[in-house]
């Protein structure tokens, strides 16, 4: 990630100014380079936690903040030492990191991202999660051994490093079957040949009915189990909960300890759905085939020195890791068209009219 810089329309003066936050791949700028305001990059991420007064400093001066998901935090304690802030976009149409409550007490705008774009051609079809797209690749990755056995070819000049998991007539297990848990069972059912159980605090048979014959899949294609079956029962775990404060930790130690010795677990929905510590456990001893995971605990990027980077995985009796780096919904099509609303949402606000999609 390169260095803050800032640039400005020389034909316009305006007393607006921008601070893009954490665009890690520079797609940003092609959007905001237009408005008739000075805008700044700031590519490397500050958390508010760790780095309270430079992340403050850095955003005292602005009046409009484009963050991208959650990446930035924006807690009442950094809100309110931003006196000048008046308009603050995030992506997507919710962003926990950010005090709602707090932006309406302070008359804070919040624009959210509704990621549609209507009429172009190759564009991704109404509907469309990438988020499902990359479990589905890291599920085949880790099952495939591809990234084990791409680092052989490369590096070592080995060969075939073990033998690939089978899919067809597995158990996958869906924790939370909403549109992202419904997708990922549609695609492992339909295109894996895999059977389906689901499982949330408040998934019910009548609800999965409705689930089947939303995706076009035949009743019963997915069967309601409790908790503890689901854990006991799954070759494949994949989470997709929404996090909130009564979801942390609803993947916790009792329910890893069921898991089968060949099962695996993907995460790329929040680290702290699942009990960091119990997972990390579990792989380090073997207990589980494996896991692959998009997404982190505290902070992100991850750091260096992390033991999720430093553990060497698939020696010494540990189980397979595949790891990426929060990419669920960073594609090209996705980040663009976010960063085109922010864009058209900077420009309605000037304008004095109501952003697309507000959210406070």
């Amino acid at each position: 990630m390169s260095s803050s810089f800032s640039t400005t329309n020389p034909a316009q003066k305006s007393e607006h100014t921008l601070a893009v936050l954490d665009d890690y791949l520079s797609l940003s700028e092609t959007h905001f380079s237009s408005l008739p305001i000075g805008v700044s990059y700031f590519p490397s991420t500050l958390h508010a936690e760790h780095d309270t007064a430079a992340l403050v400093a850095r955003l005292q001066p602005y009046n409009m903040i484009s963050s991208m998901r959650e990446r930035t935090a924006f807690p009442a304690t950094i809100l309110a030492q931003l006196p000048n802030l008046k308009l603050l976009l995030t992506t997507g149409v919710r962003n926990a990191s950010i005090d709602m409550s707090c932006c309406k007490e302070r008359g804070i705008v919040v624009a959210g991202t509704k990621g549609t774009r209507h009429g172009e051609t190759g564009a991704p079809p109404p509907g469309y999660a990438s988020t499902t797209q990359h479990a589905l690749s890291l599920l085949l990755a880790l099952t495939s051994r591809v990234a084990v056995d791409d680092a052989v070819l490369k590096n070592t000049g080995g060969w075939q490093s073990g033998p690939a998991i089978a899919l067809a007539g597995k158990t996958l297990g869906v924790v939370g079957l909403g549109k992202l848990g419904g997708a990922m069972a549609r695609s492992c059912i339909l295109g894996l040949g895999m059977r389906c159980v689901a499982w949330s605090a408040s998934l019910t048979p009548q609800k999965v009915r409705e689930v089947c014959d939303e995706l076009g899949l035949p009743e019963g294609s997915i069967a309601c189990v409790g908790k503890e079956e689901l854990f006991a029962q799954a070759d494949v775990v994949s989470v997709h909960y929404v996090l909130s404060q009564r979801s942390r930790g609803i993947v916790g130690r009792e329910d890893i300890a069921k898991m089968k010795s060949s099962a695996i677990l993907v995460n790329t929905a929040r680290g702290p759905l699942v009990d960091e510590d119990a997972l990390f456990e579990a792989l380090d001893q073997g207990r589980i085939y494996g896991a692959a995971l998009d997404v982190y605990w505290g902070r992100e990027p991850l750091e260096p020195d992390s033991r999720w980077r430093t553990t060497p995985w698939g020696r010494d009796g540990r189980a397979q890791v595949v790891l990426s780096p929060h990419m669920g919904y960073v594609n090209k099509d996705t980040m663009e068209t976010w960063y085109a609303e922010q864009a058209a949402d900077v420009r309605r606000f000037i304008e004095g009219q109501e952003v697309g999609l507000r959210l406070a």
